[in-house]
């Protein structure tokens, strides 16, 4: 970390309210971009998508549960892995606390993974998430939402983030958005892949307002110290800063 000048409170005050009124353009910024987000036109969704679900097998429509609105997290699990991205496990680790919040707002929330639903629900279970997550295997949607590719394609130049590169996996995270009209018909509304999937991490924003942030710089690659949330040193132990052993005669 770079050395810091060290300077009384007023100079202090002064150089965050600079920083502040950064902040609030920032802010301001994004407003006017998430506006321009809503207003993107949408696309109908002709293809009829079937899905395995722990309550049977689901089209796309049935998936938003009576809402009007559906978020889908394209989790990275591929058929025959073993478990889950651990990127996409750091994302995950976010669902669970939003998914009551987004339903007051009209929207449903769910990951969709093509790895067959058993092996979805195992790994699931393992990390000890509540959130919906259902199968698109036998199903086109992955690849029609271009986060899942066929095995001649991986190493080759591909269709992800809008543009032409070089693809790296079979699977590739992504997010994407539906409508359903008073009719039924499903829109498809937006979809990010990459670094447009940073707004999902709570995690980062919290590092982002510490003195070290991310603190990636210095890896061989961006997330490269993520693991599944149960792999970190001293995770099983529940250790932090805070816990302590109970005393004697303290309530249990």
């Amino acid at each position: 970390m770079q050395p810091h000048r060290i300077v009384p409170r007023d100079e202090w005050i002064a150089a965050r309210k600079t920083l502040l009124a950064e902040e609030k353009a920032l802010t301001r910024e994004r407003d006017r971009l998430s506006a321009e987000r809503r207003a993107l036109p949408w696309v109908k969704v002709e293809k009829t998508y079937v899905f395995d679900t722990p309550g049977g097998k689901k089209t796309l429509a049935e998936l938003f549960g009576g809402k009007s609105q559906l978020l889908v997290y394209h989790f990275m699990l591929g058929p025959g892995w073993e478990e889950g991205c651990p990127s996409c496990s750091y994302l995950a680790d976010h669902f669970d606390g939003a998914v009551i919040h987004l339903a007051q707002r009209d929207v449903a929330f769910l990951a969709v993974s093509r790895a067959p639903l058993p092996e979805i629900e195992a790994f699931k279970k393992r990390m000890g998430w509540r959130f919906d997550w259902v199968s698109s295997f036998g199903s086109d949607f992955n690849f029609d939402y271009h986060v899942s590719f066929a095995e001649d394609e991986v190493g080759a130049e591909g269709d992800y983030n809008y543009e032409k590169q070089e693809i790296g996996s079979d699977e590739m995270p992504g997010a994407s958005v539906f409508y359903k009209d008073a009719d039924g018909t499903v829109f498809h509304t937006y979809s990010a892949y990459a670094r447009g999937l940073d707004i999902l991490i709570g995690a980062y924003n919290l590092l982002d307002l510490t003195p070290k942030g991310r603190d990636e710089a210095e890896l061989p690659w961006t997330m490269a110290w993520v693991r599944r949330h149960d792999e970190y040193e001293g995770t099983k132990t529940s250790q932090s800063c805070c816990s302590a052993e109970p005393r004697a005669g303290a309530a249990g």
